[in-house]
């Protein structure tokens, strides 16, 4: 299945993994996964090394989007509203923007732990998605 963004997680036999950058001078992590120099002001690095965030995190804070969003975006026909999650990540502690998938917004709270999965989009292409925690 076709990817919606290529390089910025992969699909295992183990799940669902995003796929980040961190740097190899001061350790701070990246997301989406970038080259060249480290984003830490602090740090003069400019190597980045690719790795695999969690795959768990808690709801930092979600939305439900209740209208389609304008063309060029491609939308289900009839339009279902999409929960995104904001996900504070385990270890790293950054946080990652994402569909939810299989849970209804008034199953969420602020603090839960989700787990990466994925899932197509309305158009088809694949990707990341929060899911229940196992």
């Amino acid at each position: 299945m076709t990817r919606a963004i290529e390089g910025w997680f992969t699909v295992e036999a183990d799940g669902t993994h995003l796929i980040g950058t961190r740097c190899a001078s001061c350790g701070t992590i990246a997301f989406p996964p970038r080259a060249g120099f480290c984003p830490n002001p602090a740090c003069p690095g400019e190597s980045m090394e690719e790795t695999r965030l969690s795959r768990r995190g808690r709801i930092w804070s979600y939305t439900v989007a209740r209208y389609p969003p304008p063309a060029p975006f491609v939308v289900a026909e009839p339009y279902t509203p999409v929960t995104l999650a904001a996900v504070e990540l385990e270890r790293e502690g950054i946080v990652v923007l994402g569909q939810v998938k299989d849970l209804a917004p008034e199953e969420l709270e602020v603090g839960m732990e989700v787990e990466l999965t994925c899932g197509p989009l309305a158009d088809g292409p694949l990707v990341w998605m929060w899911g229940r925690a196992s």
